[in-house]
């Protein structure tokens, strides 16, 4: 189960970096993608740097947990998909749906539940004192 548990920490680990890397290499494209049009070169610039920035700590996060097995690594990449899929919720109590809200929240779920699984499976390392 841990080998099986590691493998798709990995997988997403490295679907969120193609991602980060996309908004690094071409911010535009990669914001289209995410509903986001870029109107200046400040808008640019905060997508490759906060875009690129959430999926690269995720990403790290995730890769170096599952390398390790270790729950806590998995912090930082738990918190940021539970504030996303939280901002997400609220705007669609507030605003409703549209088309294709499903997608990037079922995305985020999957990393919820895989993430505080492995959490949950793996734990902290223990200390001597």
């Amino acid at each position: 189960m841990h080998v099986i548990l590691s493998a798709i920490i990995l997988i997403l680990a490295i679907i969120d970096l193609v991602i980060g890397t996309g908004f690094l290499v071409n911010p535009a494209t990669s914001g289209a993608d995410f509903g986001l049009s870029v109107a200046s070169t400040h808008g640019s610039s905060t997508l490759r740097g906060d875009m690129t920035a959430f999926f690269y700590i995720s990403a790290l996060s995730m890769g170096w947990g599952a390398w390790r097995r270790r729950g806590d690594v998995l912090l930082p990449a738990l918190g940021l998909f539970l504030i996303a899929f939280t901002g997400r919720f609220i705007n669609l109590v507030i605003e409703g749906p549209y088309e294709g809200w499903m997608v990037p929240m079922g995305v985020e779920a999957l990393h919820i539940a895989v993430l505080a699984y492995a959490i949950k499976l793996w734990g902290w390392p223990k200390h001597s004192t």
